[in-house]
């Protein structure tokens, strides 16, 4: 059967109509195109087929089909969760058993955060072949010794140090970080680091400048460590090949260069400072990154600062502490501080023209005996233990001093650096104690977690429970507003909390600071949940 194509010409018979105004013939005829006119007679076409795609711009054909195909309903695509997030029958309690047994995280009993710290299980052929491949490299550019850290003795913490440099080195940027072991491993190195680093600056920067305000503080630290600035440290140490190793770490922009600098610089002061200690992390940081706190892109911004005409203590106003001084500093034997010179760095001497006011008699005893104060010693001499206690009294009032009371005319006359001081080692020693007690948990869950227990607001919320924001002192001209007013009292209440903890430390320690927040003020405490009204 033939089709009729409209390429074929047709004949056409000529029409003429007499007419009185022409004499002449009408004639019509269909023209086509010569160059689609076929020669043959004998030629039909059958079909014609024409593809969307080589119709022109603006052909009506192709706007329509381009309107159909929009126009198409395309059902979304089911998102498949990932295996991990799948559902599993849980284990029956022997494998359950058997496999905490096996971890190596119960294999440290002297060194339980360590023990915490380490992988979930053993590290396999494939994390071995990493550690042979690049593992001296980190311990060259590190400065520590290459024969392997298996060599010193089960009561050396250091043991375990090879391990830890890997785990630091497996950002959730790399190959490695699919293993569960190695993933979680260092999410919990980077989750304890972070807080050891703002702990070891704060008491360097602390001693180092003993007349300034946390503000500036604040500023020094953020220009040494935060996010920016990393990656030039790292490449100052050569350890860059390792964390970038096939890509060249210049060119790559800000957010896929610096989100894995960040997670191994964290974890691997994390790993430091669990074999080898705090005096360590600052060698680290000064020694082998070349940190310079003198350096004019660290200097804080201008400001208007306060006179300060108070006396400092005498091994503050000769000359700057250096880091080194920081990181090889023992305390005497007969001293009366766990760190008697950061105690001296945010107790101003001048503390002592406050002994024997009306709140040393009145309020003192009472907010010692909330805390459990003075907790007992057995110092050689007995005139050790009553200083202590002296001192101890004019910290605890220098707590509770409020900034409006003398900051204009004495600036250091303030709870503000005992409140910067403690809410790094509050930060640190929860960070210790989730660690210890979840040893399953990722370190993205502990992180969240740590926020969650010390919101400001939960902070000033313990003191206050234990009716000790009543001795906050005040000014006169703001004392009503402080007292009937919550947006005022709450966050006063949160630093004077913050500032008890920071002189704690320096008193009695890391263990006292423990026993504050979770046996005084048990900072775990179950909070209720915030009704919302509808």
């Amino acid at each position: 059967m033939e089709l009729c194509s409209p390429f074929k010409s047709h004949h056409i018979t000529d029409l003429s109509f007499s007419s009185s105004l022409s004499i002449s013939p009408f004639k019509t005829h269909l023209k086509s195109p010569k160059s689609l006119i076929p020669k043959s007679p004998n030629f039909s076409i059958f079909a014609v087929a024409v593809d969307p795609q080589e119709l022109p711009q603006n052909s009506p054909q192709r706007l329509l089909k381009e309107l159909a195909e929009r126009k198409k309903y395309v059902a979304p695509k089911k998102k498949i969760p990932p295996k991990r997030f799948i559902l599993k029958p849980p284990l029956d309690d022997a494998k359950l058993a058997q496999r905490f047994l096996n971890s190596p995280q119960l294999a440290l009993k002297s060194f339980p955060l360590l023990s915490s710290c380490l992988p979930s299980q053993r590290l396999n052929n494939a994390d071995k072949t990493w550690i042979d491949e690049y593992l001296l490299e980190a311990k060259q550019a590190l400065g520590y010794p290459l024969e392997p850290s298996e060599n010193y003795g089960d009561d050396n913490p250091a043991k375990q140090f090879d391990t830890l440099l890997y785990l630091a080195f497996q950002h959730p940027h790399c190959e490695r970080t699919n293993a569960r072991h190695v993933r979680s491993g260092h999410s919990r190195l980077l989750f304890l680091g972070q807080y050891v680093l703002e702990l070891a600056l704060a008491e360097f920067f602390l001693q180092r400048y003993p007349r300034e305000s946390p503000g500036p503080m604040r500023e020094r630290v953020y220009a040494l460590i935060g996010k920016r600035y990393l990656p030039r440290w790292i490449k100052a140490a050569s350890l860059h090949n390792l964390i970038f190793t096939y890509d060249d770490m210049d060119k790559l922009i800000r957010k896929e260069r610096e989100p894995p600098v960040k997670s191994v610089f964290w974890a691997l002061f994390g790993a430091i400072y669990l074999c080898f200690g705090m005096p360590e992390v600052y060698r680290v940081l000064f020694e082998v990154f070349g940190m310079d706190p003198e350096e004019e892109d660290c200097q804080p911004k201008l400001r208007r600062q306060l006179e300060d005409v108070d006396y400092v203590s005498v091994e503050f106003d000769q000359r700057k502490i250096s880091w080194q001084d920081v990181a090889t500093y023992i305390p005497p034997e007969d001293a009366l501080f766990a760190h008697p010179r950061l105690f001296r760095a945010c107790v101003p001497p001048g503390m002592h023209r406050f002994r024997g006011n009306i709140w040393d008699y009145d309020s003192r005893p009472q907010v010692m005996e909330a805390l459990g104060y003075p907790l007992s010693m057995t110092d050689r001499i007995p005139g050790i233990t009553e200083a202590r206690n002296i001192e101890l009294g004019l910290g605890l009032q220098l707590s509770f001093l409020h900034p409006s009371k003398y900051k204009f005319e004495h600036p250091r006359f303030c709870f503000e650096r005992l409140e910067y001081l403690g809410q790094k080692i509050q930060d640190l020693v929860m960070a210790e104690r989730l660690l210890m007690k979840h040893l399953d948990a990722p370190g993205r869950w502990l992180q969240e977690k740590h926020r969650r227990l010390l919101m400001n607001k939960f902070c000033g919320k313990f003191l206050r429970e234990k009716h000790l924001h009543r001795f906050i002192i005040y000014s006169e001209e703001v004392q009503d507003s402080y007292e009937h007013n919550r947006r005022l009292r709450n966050p006063a209440t949160t630093s004077v909390q913050q500032a008890i903890h920071g002189l704690s430390y320096t008193v009695y320690g890391k263990p006292d600071v423990r026993r504050l927040m979770f046996e005084v003020f048990d900072f775990e405490q179950i909070q209720p949940k915030a009704i919302v009204s509808r």
